[in-house]
């Protein structure tokens, strides 16, 4: 069994016994049927938040953020540019570093210290949430240049061309890393072959094998739109913006359950892959309706 089927498996598993989160089965083909499926097809790096610049530089670039694309447990404390959410503001800052000074290399990487993240991502390590992100960042930052360093010569192009145009064994590759080893869901490793894929720098014959990236956004678009439902007191903590623990059996029902009716949806409709779906979703939750209305918070390195 492949990683991605190990994946699918288990949110089938997960979902099946579920005692937190359930699945409105009969709302599924109505929901599908309504989903905004032209805006599924032609996905982009938007260019105004994300650095897209020679292949090789943007290369690392994407690799280099998904290394760090987790916190949003943390993000309520983080200091974020005007008019963006935590996840546009990391992207914008390391941006802006590309930019000014050209990408760090894996031998930066592996010097950061918390100080330097603070630097980069414009933070205050006197606030102790944040100060605990920042330390997370330099460890993401650290593993990775450690990573490319000892298994690829230090070359992010020679990490990609190592999974041999799939991009589930480059999901594997990066599984290899702590900060990865996502079990059941591996959000960041897969979606670090459909953020290369996305900004033309790679290409990867088994997209379609990819599920969705399952964090806490696409669940609470689902519940929200009323294909997923939540039992009325976990619903009530995530209310109340109480932290549902990491691995707990309520913040796994809640990522499982998403990434299954995903699947579920997807067998409904021709030629759309989860990921695709993924990014339907995603989109749809920066959204003010979908704002203001708050969804579970977890501490994690894996979201």
């Amino acid at each position: 069994m492949g990683l991605l089927d190990e994946v699918r498996a288990h949110a089938a598993a997960v979902a099946g016994l579920a005692r937190f989160v359930s699945i409105d089965d009969e709302r599924i083909a109505q929901y599908a049927a309504s989903l905004p499926l032209d805006r599924a097809r032609a996905p982009e790096l938007d260019p105004q938040t994300h650095y897209v610049g020679e292949p090789e530089s943007t290369l690392a670039y994407v690799v280099t953020l998904d290394a760090i694309n987790f916190g949003s447990g943390y993000f309520p404390y983080l200091h974020k540019r005007p008019g963006l959410s935590g996840y546009f503001t990391v992207a914008s800052s390391l941006k802006d570093l590309w930019e000014s000074r050209g990408p760090l290399s894996a031998r930066d990487l592996r010097a950061l210290s918390a100080e330097d993240c603070a630097r980069i991502f414009d933070q205050s390590l006197d606030e102790t949430v944040v100060a605990e992100l920042m330390a997370l960042f330099a460890r993401a930052l650290n593993d990775l240049g450690d990573y490319l360093i000892v298994q690829f010569r230090g070359s992010f192009r020679a990490l990609v061309d190592a999974a041999d145009g799939s991009a589930e064994r480059l999901a594997s590759l990066l599984a290899g890393m702590p900060l990865y080893a996502d079990r059941g869901f591996y959000k960041r490793a897969q979606l670090t072959a459909a953020d290369l894929a996305v900004a033309g720098v790679a290409e990867f014959l088994d997209l379609d094998r990819l599920t969705i990236f399952a964090d806490n956004l696409v669940p609470h678009v689902l519940r929200v739109d009323g294909v997923l439902r939540y039992e009325p007191e976990l619903l009530a903590r995530i209310d109340r913006e109480e932290l549902i623990p990491a691995g707990s059996p309520e913040e796994r029902e809640i990522r499982a359950c998403a990434l299954h009716a995903v699947e579920l949806i997807r067998d409904r409709l021709d030629g759309v892959t989860s990921m695709q779906l993924d990014y339907v979703l995603w989109n749809r939750g920066q959204q003010p309706h979908y704002k203001a209305q708050p969804r579970h918070r977890t501490r994690t390195v894996f979201y």
